[in-house]
């Protein structure tokens, strides 16, 4: 029976007259790395090397049987990774789909494997924006050549569209508890010992930028935590001179979730022109100085304290910001560009808040069209008139003796 082969590894070769130990790999024969003993990081960061070299996926044409789904998603990653927003998230995705799918072959890619995923991911939506990656991870291989069979990805049906927005008395609580809410402490020493202290610190108030920011310009967590009074690479930039919001970040990528540059609200220019007068920092949405990575706590905790009611979430700013747009009456195509949608997405969720979203049909559904009406009034006359078969128009010989029109003629012409 053959030893089993104990894979790649490094061995200290030692020391002979006249040549130092070294490191050498030892896979299938061996391979120098140039490191002595006392080098062992640099060893086996050359070992590394070697096994990331030995095991890269082939790219050439074969059957989807003999083609491995984790090799699908790593040419994917190689080739398309630097293009995604945020690579931390695609990473993390790419890793759930090969702890699921890595030990199978292209051709196990079925609606039952995909369903199966589903029931094992728990979260529909999460399971349908990894199935989508799988399926551009695919589709990026066949486009390549490295094989030519059909792979279908069955995506499971997409979620309601949320339909929570916040009413204006609401952001208004919202904001003015988090510039209320104080740190308390509890009193570890002295009589008072167990008791809550409030405290000089107000933790909430930095989440008041972000608000205004989401709810005024509709604009998506991200680019509104990066928003920065400076331009410069990874931020988006306010610039407060011109009255402009870019939010695309600079020298990121656009992206289906488009981000056009807008004009900022007079009501939110005027705030962050006299916040940053009064000496705000770099960045828009800060936290002892320093920029915000993520706001998900501090808001949980804030629509607590408000007492508001429903799912909401800092993407929910932005669900209020086209639902306000439309109450206001605002064309729908203007709101899309303001918003960076498109017209259908705004017409389709948002369009039934616009005051006179299918008004004209409601109108005119309890009423004839006065077009008919004018139109069967100038028609009547001529349909009595042919109606009638005989119509009296003299009295000849004395009473009780008359003759129609029709009699008048037929005389006549006899």
């Amino acid at each position: 029976m053959p030893c089993r082969k104990k894979g790649a590894r490094l061995w200290l070769r030692p020391s002979r007259e006249g040549r130092e130990a070294c490191f050498v790999i030892l896979d299938d024969g061996r391979q120098a790395t140039g490191c002595t003993a006392r080098e062992i990081d640099r060893a086996q960061e050359c070992l590394a090397a070697h096994i990331a070299k030995k095991y890269q996926p082939a790219r050439k044409e074969r059957d989807i049987d003999s083609i491995d789904i984790a090799d699908v998603l790593s040419i994917y990653d190689d080739d398309c990774g630097h293009l995604s927003a945020d690579r931390k998230a695609f990473d993390a995705r790419l890793l759930r789909l090969n702890q699921h799918f890595g030990g199978k072959v292209l051709s196990h890619v079925t609606g039952a494997g995909c369903r199966e995923f589903v029931a094992q991911r728990g979260s529909i939506a999460s399971a349908r924006r990894e199935l989508e990656i799988l399926r551009a991870a695919i589709n990026h291989h066949a486009k390549e050549g490295f094989h030519r069979g059909i792979v279908g990805v069955s995506l499971p049906e997409k979620g309601l569209p949320r339909d929570r927005w916040v009413t204006r008395d609401e952001a208004a609580r919202l904001i003015w508890t988090c510039w209320r809410t104080r740190e308390f402490q509890t009193v570890h020493r002295g009589p008072k010992k167990g008791l809550m202290k409030a405290t000089g610190k107000f933790p909430l108030r930095h989440l008041i930028p972000f608000i205004l920011i989401a709810i005024y310009t509709g604009t998506r967590s991200s680019a509104v935590l990066s928003a920065s009074y400076i331009s410069g690479p990874g931020r988006a930039w306010m610039d407060l001179d011109e009255g402009i919001f870019y939010r695309l970040a600079e020298g990121r990528r656009e992206t289906k979730k488009r981000q056009p540059p807008v004009p900022i609200p007079p009501r939110l220019l005027a705030h962050f022109r006299r916040w940053r007068r009064l000496g705000s920092s770099t960045f828009c949405v800060e936290w002892n100085g320093n920029p915000v990575a993520s706001i998900k706590v501090a808001f949980a905790a804030a629509v607590r304290k408000a007492g508001l009611l429903g799912k909401v979430t800092p993407h929910t700013l932005r669900h209020t910001s086209a639902t306000w747009l439309m109450q206001a009456g605002v064309d729908k195509w203007e709101a899309a560009g303001f918003l960076g949608m498109s017209a259908e997405m705004i017409d389709r969720v948002y369009g039934h808040h616009h005051p006179y979203h299918l008004q004209h049909a409601a109108r005119a559904i309890g009423y004839r069209n006065r077009r008919h009406e004018t139109l069967a009034e100038t028609l009547a006359p001529a349909r009595r008139k042919l109606s009638r078969p005989a119509q009296v128009v003299e009295n000849v010989g004395g009473p009780g003796r008359t003759r129609t029109c029709n009699q008048i003629v037929m005389s006549d012409r006899l």
